[in-house]
């Protein structure tokens, strides 16, 4: 095919030559006789080389970045001496080339206008491809991301440097949510009557040793196994770091009797349970990186973020972690926040299922009536006369010292935490008496990706992928990946070549920054 002069100075003439090309295999008796998902195949693998001429065309068609013959930048150094440079893209489609001129002087690093009006990464790999490693390390493992990369994109990124990617990807979540928080809550629906609920608690993630708490590692150094290969009763591998998970959400009131949660938590035939309300703007997050302590702080901030005038009722809901309700508490009496302690049913239902086989035999029937008839009473509001009334019938029955134990161990806690067991009271107001979100969120947020068979993660890597999880888990991955963009248009472009930026201006990432070029 004749080239002509116009052919060879367009930027697309590659890409049309790969496009037409494909056309004619289309075309072309061999491909008459292929199935559909054959003809797929072809176009996917053919196709994804069209995209990548259509990328460097693209490229190329930008030009060289040229703003004059001299550039300062904002360090005020005058850079005179003008260089042609290359690097490498490696893209969704594949590998590109960017060509750009380079403005330099002795002993200062070269500034390239071009790379500041396509807002490039400073490493090889394009922010598409790094989002699409994220993403995908958001669900699975590395080595499944390696694969989903090789199998859905023209791309090669190794392990480790999807690792990496992946740490750069969740950098800015931090300032991301502290934006949010300076910014106007929008107004929600539901939100004059509804409940702000904030609720926290504790995953391990399985670490390498290096990465461990001081006291963790030094456990894990003297711990010795009685088998070589699996363990035995009671050891621990003592290889695991704590991610602190908390979740702030609103909820519409609900009002209960303690009758109607006794039949919800009867086996399913014996109640149909109403439809309940949803929670509403629901946002978990969890941190191996930071103490209890700043979690806990950051979750009460999202709370007054929600309801900055302190109107709507707020709910800490709590399973009795002790370290965790002394941090709660502390939180609460540096803001002066006005707030309800409630304890987690499940975690009472727990002692009192035990209480119940030191009176009665396990699976039996009578331990179930047992359980649920004191239970009834608790959520009526009659917590110190259960651990009275069990107390008494311990003695009376002659329990053995294990069975005793097992009583006064669920009575000792009724009367410690009373205070926080009003059920009866949580019940009229309509507050929620149950840690499930929390929960949830502990499973699937942290335990589903972090647990997986012969994980052992660093620090970085297990904080960014946390990090990662719960932006896709709470639907602010797009909005932060434009707000992460920005940021690296400032780090990487805005604070080297910039030199009339004036507070509160904002640059677009996609645009050429404002420039002192020398004459």
């Amino acid at each position: 095919m004749h080239v002509t002069a116009h052919a060879v100075q367009d930027q697309f003439y590659e890409a049309r030559m790969e496009f037409e090309d494909l056309i004619e295999q289309l075309l072309s008796p061999a491909a008459a006789g292929l199935t559909h998902s054959q003809a797929e195949d072809l176009i996917a693998g053919q196709g994804r080389e069209v995209l990548r001429q259509l990328l460097q065309g693209w490229l190329e068609s930008r030009g060289v970045g040229d703003v004059g013959p001299a550039l300062a930048g904002q360090d005020g150094v005058r850079r005179t001496q003008r260089r042609l440079h290359s690097r490498q893209l490696e893209s969704l489609f594949g590998t590109v080339q960017v060509e750009r001129l380079g403005y330099g002087v002795a002993g200062q690093a070269s500034l390239h206008p071009l790379d500041a009006a396509l807002n490039l990464p400073e490493e090889q790999y394009s922010h598409a491809l790094r989002k699409k490693v994220a993403v995908e390390a958001a669900r699975s493992s590395f080595e499944e991301v390696v694969e989903a990369i090789v199998e859905h994109t023209g791309a090669q990124v190794p392990k480790r440097q999807a690792e990496e990617l992946c740490q750069r990807a969740a950098q800015d979540f931090d300032a991301f949510y502290e934006q949010r928080r300076t910014q106007p809550q929008t107004p929600q629906a539901d939100a004059s009557g509804a409940l702000v609920v904030l609720t926290t608690d504790g995953k391990g993630v399985p670490m390498r040793k290096e990465a461990l708490r001081p006291q963790t590692r030094k456990a894990a150094e003297a711990s010795t196994h009685k088998l070589h290969t699996r363990l035995s009763k009671g050891e621990k591998r003592h290889r695991k770091r704590m991610a602190t998970v908390a979740s702030v959400y609103s909820i519409a009131p609900h009002v209960r009797r303690a009758d109607d949660v006794v039949r919800e938590l009867a086996p399913v035939h014996e109640v149909r349970k109403e439809r309940r309300p949803q929670p509403q703007g629901k946002r978990v997050w969890a941190s191996v990186r930071k103490e209890p302590r700043a979690v806990i702080a950051e979750m009460f901030d999202e709370a007054r973020r929600r309801d900055p005038e302190g109107q709507r009722p707020w709910v800490v809901l709590v399973d009795g972690q002790e370290h965790q309700l002394r941090l709660i508490r502390q939180e609460v009496k540096r803001r002066s926040a006005a707030v309800t302690l409630i304890l987690d049913l499940f975690h009472v239902l727990e002692y009192l299922w035990a209480a119940a086989f030191a009176f009665h035999a396990e699976g039996s029937a009578e331990a179930e009536l047992w359980v649920r008839t004191q239970l009834l009473a608790v959520l009526r509001g009659r917590v110190s006369q259960v651990a009275a009334a069990m107390r008494r019938s311990a003695t009376v029955r002659a329990l053995n010292a294990r069975q005793r134990a097992a009583v006064d161990k669920c009575a000792d806690y009724l009367l410690k935490y009373r205070d926080m067991l009003r059920y009866d009271q949580y019940l009229a107001a309509g507050y929620p008496i149950g840690t499930g979100v929390i929960e949830g969120a502990c499973r699937y947020l942290v335990k589903d990706r972090m647990e997986r068979t012969g994980a052992r993660w660093s620090l970085d890597g297990a904080e960014a992928v946390l990090r990662l999880r719960a932006l896709w888990t709470n639907g602010d991955f797009e909005p932060y990946w434009a707000f992460h963009l920005h940021r690296e248009y400032e780090r990487n472009h805005a604070s080297r070549l910039s030199t009339d930026f004036q507070a509160g201006h904002t640059q677009s990432p996609g645009q050429i920054p404002h420039l002192e070029i020398v004459k």
